[in-house]
């Protein structure tokens, strides 16, 4: 059983109909406000005709840019019909919060964690949200300031002194 694109296209209309509907590869992607999210999970979820049951992923993305910085990116799967949609949620470089998904897919848990952890972007009503592969003190030596490591800003050669790199060999010659 396959859903129509078009009976798709007018539940995610439902709900939120300022929407933006991209395809890529015949995977639907939208992109929704962050105080729709919650409504429009709900909707794919437990409506007998998308029967959205498993999250597959919820990642980040930094786009580097002034205001709406990060995407919080959620990919879905529908056990009855196999397919997939992408559901994209601009968040705000000054206002770092999206609702937590837990109450409608308990494997949100980790998932909202481990992009805490990466990305710093928290998830309002998370029962334990706290670090998932950094340590709790994983924060810049002079600032204080939590260090996420897959933001664009994160030093690429990592924190100076935080830890030593190993030698570099001498068969590939100086680098200066």
């Amino acid at each position: 059983m396959s859903i129509k694109r078009d009976f798709l296209i007018s539940v995610i209309n439902a709900v939120s109909p300022e929407h933006i509907i991209t395809e890529h590869r015949g995977q639907l992607s939208t992109t929704i406000s962050v105080d729709k999210i919650k409504d429009l999970c709900f909707e794919l979820r437990d409506n007998p005709e998308t029967k959205f049951d498993m999250l597959i992923d919820i990642t980040a993305i930094d786009w580097a840019k002034p205001g709406f910085r990060y995407e919080v990116v959620y990919f879905l799967y529908s056990n009855t019909s196999k397919e997939r949609i992408r559901i994209k949620v601009p968040i705000h470089e000054k206002h770092l919060f999206c609702p937590s998904m837990i109450d409608v897919w308990e494997s949100a848990n980790w998932y909202e964690r481990e992009t805490f952890d990466m990305y710093g972007i928290k998830f309002e009503n998370h029962p334990n949200l706290r670090r998932f592969y950094m340590p709790e003190d994983f924060v810049d030596p002079d600032s204080g300031d939590p260090l996420y490591p897959l933001r664009k800003d994160f030093p690429l050669m990592g924190i100076p002194e935080a830890l030593p790199l190993p030698p570099y060999p001498e068969k590939y010659g100086d680098l200066k």
